[in-house]
């Protein structure tokens, strides 16, 4: 089950790489059933708040009428960062299952850990590497494609 909610965020991270944004994918999940799904959208939104997790959580809390996500469960890509695992906790979400840890800028264990460090009035369950391979190809493969794009961007303004 918890592969099956993670290629359903792989699928919202695919969205984002189409529209060359870092794929990020996320699905918040109540009751065994999918109610928001969200991917980044910074670069085509000019807006830094526009992460996957954020997106997803305005998605749910609107669906639920309440900025309470009692009872969810998060399935994200990327390890949230600190903006993300801030939002993550005040929404009250249940669980997070995390794709692959993100060494630069993760807030749930990699960089900092916002959701057991810290003595907040909610705890989050976490789990991690659910898809994991899949979750870091994806990235991977995006950032090789971003340099070839922009190489080749250069390479035309020369010629």
């Amino acid at each position: 089950m918890k592969e099956k909610f993670m290629r359903q965020a792989l699928k919202e991270a695919q969205k984002a790489y189409e529209k060359l944004e870092v794929p990020i994918g996320c699905v918040i999940v109540k009751d065994g059933k999918i109610i928001a799904r969200g991917h980044n959208l910074k670069e085509s939104k000019f807006d830094t708040t526009q992460h996957a997790e954020i997106v997803a959580i305005q998605k749910a809390s609107k669906k639920l009428k309440s900025w309470r996500l009692l009872d969810c469960e998060m399935y994200v890509t990327l390890e949230p960062c600190a903006m993300c695992a801030g939002a993550i906790i005040n929404s009250r979400i249940k669980k997070i299952y995390i794709g692959t840890c993100d060494e630069k800028t993760g807030a749930v264990g990699s960089v900092l850990n916002l959701l057991e460090d810290y003595k907040f009035n909610h705890r989050v369950e976490v789990e991690k590497g659910i898809c994991e391979k899949e979750c870091e190809n994806i990235l991977k493969d995006f950032f090789k494609d971003l340099r070839k794009i922009r190489r080749e961007d250069v390479k035309g303004k020369v010629e």
